[in-house]
């Protein structure tokens, strides 16, 4: 992973507000049919639908949260769910503090 990754996936005021809204899923979204929304993430069309985005838009802003590697990605049945990798976030919040 690049720092251009990193900084690309926090340059859009879409891909924060997924980040926010990632960090306590159950205050933002309605219970799943299928996974669970604190274990197994949130599903990408709740996702788009918040955003106001079509489910292709929202992939795209997804693949480069994960290419980031600040989401991570996990399929349950047809769909694909989407969780914060915290541990990289802590990290990454880490390194930004020591290199200021």
């Amino acid at each position: 992973m690049q720092e251009t990754d990193v900084l690309k996936a926090l340059a859009n005021d879409k891909r924060l507000a997924v980040l926010d809204w990632l960090k306590d899923p159950p205050a933002h979204f309605p219970p799943q049919v299928d996974g669970d929304l604190v274990e197994d993430g949130v599903c990408g069309l709740f996702l788009a639908e918040k955003l106001g985005v079509t489910p292709a838009t929202l992939s795209e802003h997804m693949r480069i949260l994960v290419r980031a590697k600040l989401v991570r990605a996990k399929r349950v049945k047809q769909w694909i769910f989407y969780k914060r990798d915290e541990r990289r976030i802590v990290a990454l919040k880490k390194e930004l503090v020591e290199r200021i």
